[in-house]
């Protein structure tokens, strides 16, 4: 196996990975501004590292041409929408739920 394979394999099974953990992040965080960043996880770094291994599968084609311009977009639009779907959130009145229980200091007496 060449290390052009070993290496695209390598950050394709990255980018899975983290795919799920922002998956696992949608279903697990408790509230919306949280899920939020297990979306920016997955759309922005999880996807970019799958068209990263898959730029290295193609060589230098016109497919790797093609897939630099949607990793561009991916990475313009991702995060840019992320903003703005939290701060309409914020203006519509939600607000991030606050974590007021200190564990440290329950676990310490």
């Amino acid at each position: 196996m060449e290390t052009i394979d070993i290496a695209s394999w390598v950050v394709l099974m990255l980018g899975a990975i983290f795919c799920v953990i922002g998956g696992i992040g949608l279903h697990r965080l408790p509230d919306f501004f949280s899920r939020l960043h297990g979306a920016g996880i997955t759309d922005t770094l999880g996807a970019g590292l799958i068209l990263f291994g898959l730029m290295l599968q193609a060589g230098l084609t016109l497919i790797t041409v093609k897939l630099v311009f949607i990793l561009a977009i991916l990475w313009l639009t991702s995060p840019t929408s992320t903003h703005a779907i939290a701060k309409a959130a914020r203006l519509a009145g939600l607000e991030p739920k606050l974590d007021t229980s200190d564990d440290a200091s329950e676990g310490a007496s």
